[in-house]
């Protein structure tokens, strides 16, 4: 340890250019500094300062050997801010942005409120790119691929595509069997508000995309507004099928053509590269994936960090 301290000083000494001045923020007299300066020269068999009553300077030997514990000492200086978040009570504002069909997910935010009080949330729903870092967002949860190199993603858990109407429609209308038989229905279209374009259902045979002009007779651009429509009868909707998983599971809504719908999709977090995660946002990440995507929570939780 009197070796990290010795070091310590140095790098001290170095930066100010002064005996005197590092021995005040290190609250140790200037003389001390010295000793400890000499005693490390001593060891290490080089001189690291050119001295003089007015001043001192770095050798080449010096400059080379600053560089190195400067490097050692922002290690073990992350290494303690790592333990400090690990240990610390998740707490404080909580800066998120997620995507638009995130306000479905109120009630697993809500109960995520009731368990952490200490916790304030300041969420930002949109389907924009969005600066990370630029925006000052904690952590960014977002559905698809993800491209930017300098944020760390997470897998938190996957999702289909499901289309879904009502018993009453159903009955009314008939159940399509094969894809081209939704020309023969009401479709509830959602269009991406930064794009103007309406979402892709995305239907497939054989690997073969499927693009199947669909009568329209509604759109919008959030999906809640599609998904009350199709309970009440009025259309078909193609939405993620967490979003719908309480209406499959009373009946109030029925999935069709399911071997017709493309591979699942993943839903991820992500936050800036190179900076630990806080505790306030890993809490609010595991309780999303625990609670959103119970089946994958556990993998997903395997992969603290992607690096993209």
């Amino acid at each position: 340890m009197d070796r990290f301290g010795s070091l310590n000083v140095f790098v001290r000494a170095a930066e100010t250019r002064s005996f005197t001045e590092a021995g005040r923020q290190l609250g140790i007299s200037s003389s001390a500094v010295g000793k400890a300066i000499s005693r490390l020269e001593g060891r290490l068999g080089v001189r690291l300062f050119h001295r003089s009553t007015r001043s001192i300077a770095l050798t080449p030997e010096g400059a080379t050997f600053l560089t190195r514990c400067q490097r050692i000492i922002e290690e073990i200086e992350a290494a303690e801010a790592e333990l400090a978040l690990a240990t610390a009570a998740p707490r404080g504002r909580l800066r998120v942005s997620m995507p638009l069909v995130s306000t479905l997910m109120m009630p697993v935010i809500g109960a995520f409120m009731k368990a952490y009080p200490d916790i304030t949330l300041d969420i930002d729903f949109s389907d924009r790119m969005v600066d990370v870092i630029e925006e000052g967002f904690d952590v960014v949860t977002r559905t698809g691929d993800a491209a930017d190199s300098t944020l760390v993603t997470r897998t938190m858990g996957t999702f289909r595509q499901v289309i879904v109407g009502s018993p009453a429609y159903f009955a009314r209308r008939g159940v399509p069997a094969e894809p081209e038989q939704l020309r023969e229905h009401a479709c509830l279209q959602h269009r991406f508000l930064t794009t103007g374009k309406l979402r892709r259902w995305p239907l497939s045979r054989d690997g073969e995309t499927l693009d199947i002009e669909l009568p329209t007779v509604a759109i919008a651009t959030a999906v809640e507004p599609l998904i009350s429509l199709a309970e009440q009868g009025l259309g078909l909707a193609c939405t993620p099928d967490f979003m719908v998983r309480a209406q499959c599971a009373d009946g109030s809504l029925v999935a069709v053509l399911q071997p017709y719908l493309d591979s699942p999709s993943v839903f991820r977090a992500l936050w800036p590269s190179g900076r630990q995660i806080s505790p306030k946002a890993r809490v609010f990440v595991d309780y999303l994936g625990q609670h959103l995507f119970p089946v994958s929570a556990a993998a997903a939780r395997e992969g603290v960090g992607e690096r993209n």
